[in-house]
């Protein structure tokens, strides 16, 4: 389990505490550790639908609905899927635009961020997020006697964490995003006296991409050199993350097409489809013609990116 500093609501013997300090996450294995800031409001220990804002959920220490909207939410950019290896830190980019009305967005405890979820918004199976809030820039300020609205434009990152965040299941599956803000107004994060001055608002079912485990081929072509006319053995790999023994392991019985690209030229040609074996292993032969290179190409699934290896020259004599 590890720690990261984030907004969350414990909830315990029916008391609230919202606190933005370092909290356990729970890892892939252990039941949720927390929620999230855009739950806040939103979901109660059972995960049922938001209650509204009322005199009396303000007596049983419920969140107000915070007078803010949001637009233009976007994640990675736009692409349709990212790739997760078994240690490296992603960073997935998102941005949005919010507009609040009468809401101090200049207020140190006023944040506002990004998660990806899997699973219903009220009890999501999944949860991805980002190790510090969004920063944002005030793009439009109107006031009039009754109200002031506030527009702004915010980015920030979706930090995801292979070795505590992720496991296979989560791989192809379908997910979500939801923009959050959350308003403190001074009450203590960790032992607030009021809980329903706080304010929260979230955005769900936005677009977001999916989640790949990271894909490597190998290839090698032997022997080298090798006379024109007599045959190359061509041999490889195909592996993925496995986010669960934090390890690469061979991807099993997947086709993947053996090409050549010829000195001087740029361009590959296709010459024949394999499938990995029982360890994910790559084995053919092929005549050789010409000078140039050799590789493997796998086109890729829902669940894993494409990848092709890097070209292996061989020299014909």
């Amino acid at each position: 389990m590890r720690i990261r500093t984030t907004a969350a609501l414990a909830v315990a013997c029916g008391a609230a505490a919202l606190t933005w300090v370092a909290v356990p996450v729970a890892t892939a294995a252990d039941a949720p550790a927390s929620v999230r800031p855009w739950q806040l409001g939103g979901a109660s220990a059972d995960g049922s639908a938001r209650t509204p804002f009322t005199a009396t959920t303000a007596t049983a220490k419920q969140p107000y609905p915070l007078a803010v909207t949001f637009s233009k939410v976007k994640v990675a950019g736009g692409k349709s899927a990212v790739s997760v290896g078994t240690e490296a830190i992603v960073h997935v980019s998102y941005s949005f635009h919010l507009t609040a009305t009468n809401v101090d967005v200049s207020a140190p405890d006023f944040f506002v961020g990004l998660d990806l979820y899997r699973g219903s918004v009220t009890k999501p199976t999944s949860d991805l997020y980002g190790d510090q809030p969004a920063t944002c820039d005030v793009t439009s300020s109107e006031s009039s006697y009754e109200k002031v609205v506030t527009g702004m434009s915010c980015k920030g990152k979706v930090d995801i964490y292979p070795r505590s965040d992720l496991n296979n299941a989560d791989a192809g599956a379908k997910w979500h995003a939801v923009a959050w803000a959350v308003a403190y107004n001074g009450q203590k994060p960790g032992d607030p006296a009021d809980v329903s001055k706080i304010g929260t608002a979230e955005l769900a079912g936005q677009a977001s991409p999916t989640v790949r485990r990271l894909s490597k081929l190998t290839t090698n072509a032997a022997p080298e050199p090798v006379r024109k006319g007599k045959t190359l053995t061509v041999t490889g790999a195909l592996t993925r993350a496995n986010w669960e023994t934090h390890k690469y392991a061979g991807y099993t019985g997947q086709k993947v097409k053996l090409q050549f690209r010829k000195k001087g030229t740029s361009t590959y040609t296709t010459l024949k489809t394999i499938s990995t074996d029982s360890h994910g292993n790559l084995r053919t032969t092929y005549k050789a013609t010409a000078d140039g290179y050799w590789r493997y190409s796998f086109a890729g699934t829902t669940t894993t990116p494409a990848v092709s290896a890097a070209g292996d020259f061989v020299d014909v004599k």
